[in-house]
């Protein structure tokens, strides 16, 4: 029998942890769970959730209606009652702000793939919304072209949101994927970033379809494998591109080594081969005019 104390407990114990890791300032974030077909525990909104006592929380219906708790529920509750709808089994929703996660959702970048095994087995490709105004029925309904190939979704220039069996699993599929996020990061600011080939990419899919878990890239060959194709469709829409990491090229079966971006800091100013020959043109000119006086 669901003791409901103890999910109450358990949300305001994650609460605190993302409090404690930066994914949610102030009060930011929210979190969910399912305790019955018809009725759902959610935080409130407008407080910290480093701070919860099981009290604050509130529990509300299947379409948003507040049930219970002395507090107003999230305003985007809405959110996580689409994710439970469209996947039954899904019992926790966890949404936060995990800043370099968040990072990729802002710069509209796709998060690279084939590069750290436990990234690619417990989250694979992550899809990156199109953008709305959140709290409303529009930015629910973001979620829906990719909740069924994914456990984990950036939300664009907002955060990330994340689901499981329990609040604790929801919140793990965050964490893997913001420290993976960081590491990215951290490897292009050394210089370049190395992708495994795509046969070894191939071998991490088999091995978690060995542990029962699906993944979209499974019919994905040679470079598609590992070259953010599984959401590629929701680009246009979501004004997603590669811009900061530049998938690989591959003549064979498997997969280029790495990215590699030859100048990071001249990219990361916007610079372009295109621009840097204006530049060398119009350097010369002057240079040249600067002879002839």
């Amino acid at each position: 029998m669901l003791n409901l104390l103890k999910v109450k407990q358990e949300i305001c114990d994650i609460g605190q942890r993302i409090y404690n890791r930066g994914y949610a300032a102030a009060n930011d974030g929210n979190i969910s769970f399912r305790i019955s077909e018809k009725e759902v525990v959610c935080t409130p909104t407008q407080i910290c959730k480093g701070f919860m006592k099981p009290d604050d929380l509130c529990i509300v219906d299947m379409e948003g209606k507040q049930l219970a708790g002395k507090r107003p529920r999230t305003s985007e509750v809405l959110l996580h009652l689409a994710i439970m709808k469209a996947r039954p089994e899904v019992k926790s929703v966890v949404h936060c702000h995990p800043p370099y996660a968040t990072a990729f959702g802002v710069a509209r970048e796709p998060v690279p793939t084939c590069i750290l095994p436990e990234a690619d087995i417990f989250i694979g490709d992550v899809p990156i919304t199109k953008y709305a105004i959140p709290g409303g029925q529009d930015f629910a309904d973001t979620i829906l072209p990719f909740i069924h190939q994914a456990n984990v979704i950036i939300l664009a220039n907002h955060g990330t949101v994340s689901f499981g069996e329990t609040v604790e699993k929801a919140f793990w599929w965050t964490e893997i994927l913001d420290s993976y996020c960081r590491i990215l990061m951290l490897a292009k600011d050394l210089g370049r970033v190395h992708q495994i080939t795509g046969e070894e990419a191939r071998d991490l899919i088999k091995l978690k379809e060995k542990w029962g878990k699906t993944d979209p890239r499974s019919s994905l060959q040679n470079c598609d494998l590992c070259a953010n194709d599984v959401f590629r469709d929701s680009w246009k829409d979501s004004g997603v591109g590669h811009y900061a990491f530049q998938p690989s090229s591959c003549s064979d079966d498997s997969v280029g080594a790495n990215i590699v971006d030859p100048d990071p800091a001249a990219h990361a100013m916007g610079e372009t081969p295109e621009v840097e020959a204006l530049v060398k043109a119009i350097t010369d000119r002057v240079m040249d005019a600067l002879k002839k006086q």
